[in-house]
């Protein structure tokens, strides 16, 4: 591919720092360190799938700052877009899930140099020079009211230019704590410039202004997503996982798209002995990016990008690493142990 194929995803970089397994965070001893943040994820995902991608974020002018433009910078990501600004790096912290009890998330982002450097304008028309795609988060649009603004003009910047626009709602209720009841409008005013939205029945629901529905709840899904189509005319396909967990190490995840075409449905795997879920659904999206940029018809998108996912949860990192044969080699079903 040339730069002009190139992605260019913009968003807030975090550090995660996680308890051992089977511990609490209240009681934990020691707590581990990774690299990660939605958007983040996914560029690293498209270029171990063997696609050209840029990161657009202000990282903390600090080692911690250094240690995150260097782990974009191992996996291939280019780093052009990064700037440092003054403040901290994003934290937040998982408590992994056992048994019946369900993982937790806890957040701790404000005053981090990213959304410090939201007051500010971004250079979008430098920042996305050479770029085809536009991958966006709802999580930065929950930041603040100048990060959501600044994702906005960023979407219409894209579109002014010719970009495909990829958007994914990801809403996250802890963060839109102080401006609830603003999402739903804020969330819908970026689906408006989008072609292809990751989103699920209750983040469909809410930007729609309908009900929320259990987001495991494909009907609702379908019907959400053939909403959005009719709703937003440049949008071209909307897509999900759907997730049932009896418990935490028992899981099972299949994916669906629905475009102008009808809806695809991947098969559903069996997720058992999960070492980490957090990144599934960026996994997920960077498949389905994969799918488009080479091609792939829509049921071939969907069943590779769903193995993306479940790949996902076989490495501890927040990202993947998986190459695009080695998840068609799980699309093929070839599970047995390589020699």
């Amino acid at each position: 591919m040339s730069g002009t194929d190139r992605i260019a995803c913009f968003g807030e970089m975090l550090l995660r720092l996680a308890a051992e397994p089977g511990e609490l965070l209240r009681t934990a001893q020691a707590l581990r360190l990774f690299v990660g943040g939605a958007e983040a994820n996914v560029a690293i995902a498209l270029a171990h799938l063997g696609h050209p991608s840029v990161m657009i974020t202000v990282l903390a002018d600090n080692p911690l700052g250094a240690l995150c433009a260097g782990e974009l910078r191992r996996h291939g990501v280019d780093t052009a877009g990064v700037r440092t600004g003054a403040g901290r790096m994003g934290l937040y912290f998982l408590e992994r899930g056992a048994g019946s009890r369900p993982a937790r998330v806890v957040y701790d982002r404000e005053y981090s140099a990213f959304c410090n450097a939201m007051t500010e304008p971004v250079r979008w028309e430098s920042l996305l020079e050479g770029c085809a795609r536009l991958h966006v988060s709802g999580i930065t649009a929950a930041l603040s009211a100048a990060a959501a603004d600044a994702l906005i003009a960023g979407v219409c910047a894209a579109r002014a230019r010719g970009m495909g626009v990829s958007f994914d709602c990801n809403y996250r209720p802890s963060l839109w704590q102080a401006r609830a009841a603003q999402a739903g409008a804020v969330l819908r005013g970026i689906a408006e410039h989008a072609d292809t939205l990751f989103a699920n029945g209750h983040d469909l629901a809410l930007m729609l202004g309908e009900g929320a529905p259990h987001p495991a709840d494909e009907e609702a899904f379908t019907r959400g997503a053939r909403a959005a189509l009719a709703r937003f005319p440049q949008l071209r396909l909307v897509a999900s996982t759907f997730r049932l967990e009896p418990g935490a190490d028992d899981q099972a995840l299949a994916a669906a798209s629905v475009s102008r075409d009808g809806v695809f449905r991947s098969r559903t795997h069996a997720l058992r002995g999960i070492v980490e879920r957090i990144g599934s659904g960026d996994a997920f999206a960077a498949g389905m990016l994969h799918g488009e940029l080479t091609g792939m018809d829509a049921q071939r998108a969907v069943e590779f990008a769903a193995a993306c996912a479940c790949m996902k949860h076989s490495v501890a990192t927040d990202f993947s690493v998986a190459t695009a044969g080695e998840v068609e080699s799980l699309v093929r079903g070839e599970t047995a142990m390589r020699r």
